[in-house]
C-alpha cells in the first residue's frame, strides 16, 4: 500500500493505540476490543484499516482471529522521514 493509506491509518488515536498493544505481542481480536471502551464493530473497523495499510497482520486460528505489528512497514516509514530530513547516519 501507499504511504498516503499508511499516514492515514496512524492519523487516527485508536489505531495508533491498537499498534501500541500490538507491540507486546500477537492479539486476538477479543482480547483488543476488550481494551476499548467502544463497539467491537469500531474495532473491527479499525483494523481493517491498519490491515488495508499493512500494518497489521492477522491469522485465523481456529475459531479466533490474532493480529500482529508488521514492523517492516514502519521501518520505511521511518527511513523516509529521514531521508526528507536530510540527516546522514555519519552526522
Amino acid at each position: 500500500m501507499g504511504l498516503q493509506n499508511t499516514l492515514k491509518a496512524l492519523s487516527d488515536p485508536t489505531r495508533r493505540e491498537i499498534l501500541n498493544l500490538l507491540k507486546g505481542g500477537r492479539m486476538s481480536a477479543g482480547d483488543i476490543v476488550d481494551r476499548f471502551e467502544v463497539t467491537g464493530a469500531s474495532i473491527s473497523r479499525h483494523l481493517s484499516v491498519l490491515k488495508d495499510a499493512d500494518l497489521i497482520r492477522d491469522k485465523r486460528e481456529g475459531k479466533h482471529i490474532y493480529y500482529e505489528l508488521n514492523a517492516t512497514v514502519l521501518e520505511e516509514i521511518l527511513l523516509w522521514i529521514t531521508d526528507l530530513k536530510g540527516e546522514d547516519e555519519h552526522d
